[in-house]
């Protein structure tokens, strides 16, 4: 019989959540492309790490066959897919074939078996209030470095925006690689915010520099 510390400890393992800034939880799994620490997984690259409720599901299905045929693009923002949910590795095999029968889309990323929750509960993927034993949807962006860059939540029964998970990969990249930051609805070929001034010296270089658009002192955009 379990003792009062020990049901604490696994509510608190549930309800762990790696937070915007904190280094990626590493973890060793067996995924279809094999056993990995993720430690050593995707070095020098960007990794986008995804939970779906279950296999053989129709949301989860949509989701996953999307992450698959626009793999291209992430490819080409030199970043890493890697999927989950709580099923054995056999299930995920089998699901992956039924789908390529089927529809022709390929699941050609590696895909947790956590049958053991152990992942999901690190992540904070399974919260109890939505499900005990199916990990909700989340997104986790993890730079090089395997520090967790932005994080999102979905419930069970809606589906992610692939075009919104590319669009913050991107801004996310291209925000470091320049130091600016993102307006609302950025994408690619858009203004970018340059940081506001910080000394009266730099006000006044603001304020003189005709290659911005200034909303005001404290608000200006470029072109990259």
């Amino acid at each position: 019989m379990e003792t009062n510390n020990e049901i604490n400890n696994e509510i608190n393992q549930v309800n762990t959540m790696p937070r915007i800034g904190d280094q990626a939880p590493d973890f060793e799994a067996v995924t279809t492309k094999g056993k990995i620490k993720f430690s050593d997984f995707a070095k020098d690259k960007w990794v986008v790490m995804f939970s779906h409720p279950a296999d053989f599901t129709p949301v989860c299905t949509t989701e996953m066959s999307g992450f698959a045929i626009r793999k291209p693009e992430f490819d080409a923002l030199n970043t890493e897919l890697i999927g989950l949910s709580i099923d054995s590795i056999h299930a995920h095999l089998g699901w992956v074939q039924n789908v390529r029968e089927n529809t022709g889309v390929y699941f050609d990323f590696p895909i947790i078996a956590d049958i053991d929750m152990k992942v999901s509960k690190l992540y904070g993927m399974l919260q109890p209030n939505e499900s005990e034993t199916a990990a909700v949807r989340a997104v986790f962006f993890i730079d090089p470095s395997k520090k967790i860059r932005l994080v999102m939540y979905y419930p069970l029964n809606v589906g992610r925006n692939m075009d919104e998970i590319l669009r913050a990969l991107e801004a996310l990249q291209t925000s470091d690689k320049y130091k600016v930051a993102m307006p609302l609805d950025w994408k690619k070929g858009d203004k970018v915010i340059v940081g506001p001034p910080k000394t009266l010296d730099e006000l006044n270089e603001r304020i003189n520099d005709d290659s911005l658009e200034k909303v005001d002192w404290y608000l200006a955009k470029k072109n990259l």
